[in-house]
């Protein structure tokens, strides 16, 4: 395959060593990259395979308890592991960007998003304040946020997870880097929220002919993405090739297993009976923040042992709908009930099993999870809270928590949040979510932080656990691979309203509402010309215009 421009970062023989239990041990092992201007290299794997140290690594650093312990990390000529940290610092936000996994926890809340968007290019005397304003605006509309004009001066927590990476992506766009480092940019995006900002990445990439690593756990992504696919393994390189060749004629045995995930569909079950009384039932709900209109007439039932999946693109209202039921934030109509009982609006007024009955699981477990609280203190606070368990009977149940998540007890018992990988994290924060021992559990896009092996086991504990328990899900995701692997019911919102909801199996098939159909044509496919051609069909010339009309 031809480069597209001479050679911009060259990595030979990266090894970085991680600090944990007293003592250093290595999590990279000798992995070499080489990247050309104009091009993207896709990173894949899954969760503590290296992606993110690597990325990280092209930039000269390496996160709190890591170092970058032997090998060659030269950007541009300049060998970035013996330079100053001054000189890295320098390059950092200006000539190298990088679009974090998780937006919410990367922006600073006290500040607008606006502010935080002009303060490299103001730094790096790139552009006048006034000029990288106008600059951040023009980006904001190439990436489709809405009210481009208005938006940036909102703070982090008034935009969606969704407009939130938007902006995180525009921000790093704003100095025009040389190396643009993405890492799971489109993790929180609904389908046709991806697809708008895959085309602008396409064609920022192409436009300003600049070199990024493309971090995720997608395969049918990165295909739209990269030119040259990396598959790593617990720190080890396992193969590289072009993208075309990759998904064609993969040549390792593990990097055949990633082409073959999500095998799993669980047996949909018969509807329950008319005369069944659900779980859950939620009654013409309308909810508002402050002045503005969230939710419409919203209702949908959840039974015992039965999966609703609730789809829609980002700001649809989703997440709204399940902080209603949990009561964190009141309806401003109508009812929730939890088995026949009509709830209190309001948590702070809900009875203690109450409130265990009801758990959910969070989006973005970055920061749903204390940075300074070791991992057994997290997941045995339920447990203790709402079982009263102590002492050996809690230090066993939280040992079991930990093993139905797959973390070996004596390893992550006594580790803090930041030394977990984010799919790790994840896993915690559905233990802490099982240790109250619950009938109805909230999942808030609970996979869309791992990669597709993990994400196809922790389907099949959720399983598991729902058949054993005969726990009742409400399954938020914009994952419709996730919707026909678990859900029994589907409800699709847009803008704060359900437009059509029903059983999987009818959801699936044509005729569909205009939105849903939208939905379904918007879920990548392992093919390279994929995003090509559904942009033509949908009658976008370029990359760019996708993003911009």
């Amino acid at each position: 395959m031809a480069k597209k421009g001479n050679v911009l970062l060259k990595i030979e023989g990266l090894r970085i060593e991680a600090y944990a239990d007293e003592k250093w041990f290595e999590i990279v092992h000798g992995v070499d990259m080489t990247l050309h201007r104009g091009e993207v290299m896709g990173l894949i794997g899954e969760s503590g395979a290296g992606k993110s140290t690597i990325g990280l690594a092209a930039m000269g650093f390496a996160r709190d308890g890591c170092r970058i312990s032997g090998g060659s990390v030269e950007f541009d000529g300049l060998e970035l592991t013996t330079t100053s940290e001054t000189d890295r610092r320098r390059l950092r936000g200006s000539r190298i960007a990088y679009v974090a996994q998780s937006a919410a926890a990367s922006f600073n809340p006290a500040h607008k998003l606006i502010d935080q968007h002009t303060e490299a290019p103001v730094h790096y005397r790139i552009r006048k304040r006034m000029e990288s304003q106008e600059d951040a605006m023009d980006l904001y509309e190439r990436l489709r946020l809405p009210n481009p004009r208005e938006i940036g001066f909102r703070y982090p927590h008034q935009v969606s997870g969704g407009q939130l990476q938007r902006a995180m992506t525009a921000m790093a766009m704003s100095c025009r880097p040389d190396l643009i480092i993405f890492d799971e940019p489109t993790t929180a995006l609904d389908v046709t929220t991806q697809i708008e900002v895959l085309a602008a990445i396409r064609d920022i990439v192409d436009q300003f002919n600049t070199a990024a690593i493309y971090i995720t756990h997608d395969l049918a992504v990165v295909a739209q993405m990269a030119d040259v696919i990396k598959v790593l393994l617990k720190g080890d390189e396992v193969e590289e090739a072009d993208t075309k060749s990759m998904l064609e004629n993969p040549q390792e045995d593990y990097t055949k297993s990633l082409w073959a995930v999500r095998s799993f569909r669980r047996e949909q079950k018969p509807r329950p009976e008319e005369s069944a009384a659900p779980v859950v039932e939620v009654k013409n709900v309308d909810a508002s923040y402050g002045p503005v209109k969230v939710l419409e007439d919203v209702s949908f039932d959840v039974h015992a042992g039965m999966t609703v999946a609730v789809v829609g693109e980002s700001g649809s209202g989703k997440s709204t709908a399940a902080r209603c039921i949990t009561g964190l934030l009141p309806p401003t109509s109508g009812r929730v009930l939890f088995q026949g009982e009509e709830l209190p609006a309001s948590y702070l007024k809900r009875s203690k099993d109450q409130l265990r009955q009801a758990q959910m699981i969070y989006q973005m477990a970055d920061t749903a999870l204390n940075p300074k609280v070791r991992i057994g203190e997290i997941i045995g606070r339920p447990a203790e809270f709402y079982g009263g368990l102590k002492g050996t009977d809690l230090k066993n149940r939280i040992d079991e928590l930990l093993d139905m998540i797959e973390l070996d007890p004596s390893k992550f018992y006594a580790r803090y949040p930041p030394e977990l990988s984010g799919g790790q994290k994840q896993r915690v924060g559905i233990a802490r979510a099982l240790a109250a021992e619950p009938t109805f559990i909230i999942c808030d896009e609970v996979t869309s932080a791992l990669d597709q092996l993990v994400a196809e086991g922790i389907l099949k504990l959720l399983d598991r656990l729902q058949r054993d328990l005969d726990l009742a899900y409400m399954f938020i995701t914009h994952d419709l691979a996730t919707v026909r692997s678990i859900a029994d019911e589907v409800v699709v919102m847009k803008q704060g309203k359900v437009v059509e909801q029903g059983p999987k199996d009818v959801m699936f098939k044509p005729p569909h509402h205009p939105y849903t159909d939208l939905l379904l044509s918007s879920v990548p496919e392992m093919d390279p010309e994929w995003l090509s051609t559904l942009l033509e069909e949908r009658g976008v010339d370029n990359v760019g215009e996708a993003a911009s009309t």
